[in-house]
């Protein structure tokens, strides 16, 4: 799930079907005091890159070892807020994003 198919598959009216087709399941679902549903999705993916350099073959073929290993991690979140009317249609709709 990324926020261009939120912006892209989202519209104020849709049916709670057509977005569950479009996003899937939510992972909270909430009433208000009209009883009107509230769908947050929250998604959040860690991705680890690991990279190793050596100083050449001279090491590798005399025993030695001169090899650096470092790695990078990035973490990315997106929350979506869908919120329903009376008639379980998508009334307001909002996402948030971020990355560290």
């Amino acid at each position: 799930m990324t926020v261009a198919k939120a912006q892209r598959e989202v519209r104020i009216g849709m049916t709670s079907s057509a977005v569950i087709e479009a996003l899937g399941s939510p992972n909270m679902v909430t009433t208000d005091e009209k009883r009107r549903e509230t769908w947050v999705y929250d998604k959040i993916s860690t991705q680890v890159k690991a990279s190793c350099s050596s100083a050449g073959v001279w090491f590798l073929i005399f025993g030695g070892s001169d090899t650096a290993v470092s790695s990078t991690q990035t973490q990315r979140t997106l929350t979506i807020i869908v919120k329903f009317d009376e008639q379980g249609t998508v009334r307001d709709f909002a996402y948030r994003a971020s990355a560290f």
